[in-house]
């Protein structure tokens, strides 16, 4: 088992849409039969992400085929919105779950 985790740096003006584009993702992980959440930090540091998306895989295929067409219709309008609002390209984390 696999957990692709993307980490996303915001301002705070900008939290809301992006908690709704990350909201979207689940959805569409869960549409896939995939198990996704948002994760919000409570803690931050200076260079902390504001917000993450975690997705569990059980191949490392799935996230190439989730990120490149899992998301369904309309993808394109809602992902440039939400790399609009980013302040720098996300971080992307690949874990492996130890059983």
């Amino acid at each position: 088992m696999y957990v692709a985790r993307f980490s996303y740096h915001l301002r705070p003006s900008d939290r809301q849409r992006a908690i709704e584009c990350i909201n979207r993702e689940v959805r569409a992980a869960k549409d896939r039969g995939l198990h996704g959440r948002m994760l919000v930090p409570l803690t931050r540091g200076p260079d902390g992400a504001a917000l993450q998306f975690e997705i569990e895989l059980t191949q490392l295929d799935q996230l190439d085929q989730f990120r490149q067409r899992g998301m369904g219709e309309g993808t394109g309008d809602w992902m440039q919105d939400f790399s609009k609002i980013l302040t720098a390209p996300p971080e992307v984390e690949i874990l492996r779950l130890d059983q």
